[in-house]
C-alpha cells in the first residue's frame, strides 16, 4: 500500500494531535514517522524551551526550516510538523509540493485542554495561554489552510476515525 501513496505531512496548532496521529498512521501504513520538533531536539541535544531561551524563536525557526527541507526529501514518510512550521514560506512550499498536507483543525478550547499541563511549549508559558492560542490561531489558521490539501477536524479525539479520514483522502489522490 505505501509504495503508491505520497508522503504525508500533518500541520496544525498545538494540541491538534499531529504526533499521535502521525505515529499511528506510520504504524498502519508501515512507513517511518518523523516529528520535526523531535528531530530538532535529537540533533541539538536540547529541548525546545532551551532553544527558544538561547536562540529566540527566530533561531528555532531557522533550525526547523532546515529539518523540514531535509525531511520533505524523504520518500514514503509520515511527518508531523511543529505548530509554527507554516510561518515560513519555504516550509509551506516544500510541504505542499512534496507530499499531501493535512491540516488537523482543532478549536482553541480543545487545544487548551490538551496542552494545559505541557511545560514543553514555550509560547504557552504565560499567565493567559488561551489568549496566546487565540492569537496564534488568528495568524496561523489562514497559513494552515493555504498549505493544506485536506482539512480534517480532530476535536473528537477519536484517533481511528481521524486516521480513516486521512486514509480516505489519500486514496482519492491515488485515483
Amino acid at each position: 500500500m505505501s509504495t503508491t501513496l505520497p508522503p504525508i505531512y500533518l500541520v496544525g496548532p498545538m494540541g491538534a494531535g499531529k504526533s499521535t496521529l502521525g505515529r499511528y498512521l506510520g504504524q498502519q501504513l508501515g512507513r517511518p514517522f518523523h516529528d520535526s520538533d523531535k528531530v530538532i531536539v535529537d540533533r541539538t541535544g536540547a529541548d525546545i524551551p532551551w532553544i527558544f531561551d538561547m536562540e529566540g524563536e527566530e533561531g528555532f525557526r531557522r533550525r526547523e526550516e532546515e529539518i523540514i527541507e531535509e525531511l520533505t526529501r524523504l520518500p514514503e514518510i509520515v511527518m508531523a510538523t511543529g505548530g509554527g512550521a507554516v510561518l515560513r514560506e519555504a516550509n509551506r512550499r516544500h510541504l505542499h509540493e512534496r507530499g499531501v498536507v493535512f491540516y488537523l483543525w482543532t478549536p482553541v478550547e480543545v487545544q487548551l485542554a490538551r496542552t494545559r499541563h505541557d511545560r514543553n511549549r514555550p509560547l504557552l508559558q504565560t499567565a493567559d495561554p488561551e489568549r496566546v492560542l487565540r492569537e496564534l490561531m488568528a495568524v496561523r489558521d489562514p497559513l494552515y489552510r493555504a498549505v493544506a490539501h485536506h482539512i480534517i477536524p480532530t476535536a473528537s479525539g477519536n484517533l481511528r476515525k481521524v486516521a480513516d479520514q486521512v486514509l480516505d483522502c489519500l486514496h482519492e489522490h491515488e485515483a
